[in-house]
């Protein structure tokens, strides 16, 4: 081991036990009752916090606020941000973000930035009926402003606002459900190798890798498909206000631009977020609010440990690596996944 890597070491050996110090310090300190708050608040900075931080974008009636919530990336669950800055979409943080809003009377509207190529089925839903609940629970009113791209499972979580803005360029669209698998039966055969798959039921093995799929099998899957499929033809029907037959025409998995989306209804306006933001405040005489973005909970000083400890023996294969996270979340070749996704990306 050359002394480059001792050194590494050394370093990561140093932020544990700096880390440990403060976390034993800090738990003593609030046995004792012996801290003051301007302590506990510096401790509680390395250690890291489970409270949303607000950021303000624009001053104004405090009393009357806009909220404006992003969802960037890929719709998933246990995705995380690096050291680096490199941010991918915290699912339970914004869920998180929903909640609160349901407990704050004075948030009077939502801007909805939706950058997304779509997810999973389970988290788009989940995001969803959040929104829902806001909506019926509050009656805050909900203004999308679509990025670059807002499809599949973007489009999903974005047809139930009472308004939709995107730009000319902005690709949306891919209404429909995909759920992809990989098999190897004929490489198996021959490289020679066999399956000794033992199962319970005929169907415990739905999906492997190793065996050809049956008539059987691909109808199983399929009538799960279809049945998501319909629940996402609903959404757009019940939220657009648009006749079932002319979604299912739309909903073939095709993509459309900006101009294409408001000809056809999806969306209702060209403009980006400012006009997004104009427009909620001239609809709902909201002029004159506070604007703010919420800001998820800071990175414990564990975390920043474990994360500077993973890069520093990190040796290669960094592609490999990544590929290997994105298909441990959606869906293995041996648990495929049903997702609202562009199947393009």
């Amino acid at each position: 081991m050359n002394a480059k890597r001792w050194s590494a070491i050394g370093v990561a050996l140093g932020i544990f036990i700096f880390s440990l110090f403060f976390s034993n310090y800090f738990s003593y300190m609030v046995q004792k009752q012996e801290t003051t708050e301007s302590v506990s608040d510096s401790l509680m900075g390395l250690l890291g916090t489970t409270t949303l931080e607000e950021n303000l974008v624009t001053a104004g009636d405090s009393s009357n606020r806009i909220a404006v919530l992003s969802v960037d990336g890929t719709i998933l669950s246990g995705q995380t941000t690096s050291l680096t800055g490199d941010s991918a979409y915290d699912h339970a943080g914004f869920l998180q973000q929903l909640e609160q809003i349901l407990v704050d009377d004075t948030i009077k509207g939502i801007i909805l930035s939706v950058n997304s190529p779509g997810g999973g089925t389970y988290e788009s839903a989940q995001i969803k009926d959040k929104l829902s609940a806001i909506q019926q629970e509050t009656e805050i009113p909900i203004y999308v402003s679509m990025g670059s791209m807002a499809a599949s499972g973007g489009y999903y979580i974005s047809a139930s606002a009472e308004k939709i803005f995107a730009s000319e360029e902005t690709l949306t669209g891919s209404i429909g459900v995909i759920m992809s698998g990989t098999n190897f039966t004929e490489l198996f055969e021959k490289i020679g190798v066999d399956d000794t798959t033992i199962k319970s039921g005929e169907f415990k093995d739905i999906g492997s890798t190793t065996r050809a799929m049956t008539e059987e099998d691909e109808a199983i899957l399929q009538t799960m498909v279809d049945t998501s499929y319909n629940r996402f033809v609903e959404i757009i029907v019940e939220g657009r206000g648009m006749e079932e037959d002319v979604v299912r025409n739309l909903a073939d998995g095709r993509i459309y631009d900006g101009a294409q989306a408001v000809e056809n209804g999806l969306v209702d306006e060209i403009g980006y977020q400012e006009d997004a933001l104009e427009a909620i405040q001239e609809d709902y005489d909201l002029k004159d609010a506070e604007i703010f973005s919420y800001q998820n909970p800071s990175l414990s000083f564990a975390s920043l440990f474990s994360a500077t400890a993973s890069n520093l023996f990190q040796t290669g294969g960094t592609a490999e690596s990544e590929i290997e996270k994105l298909m441990s979340v959606i869906g293995t070749a041996d648990s495929p996944k049903m997702m609202y996704y562009y199947g393009g990306q």
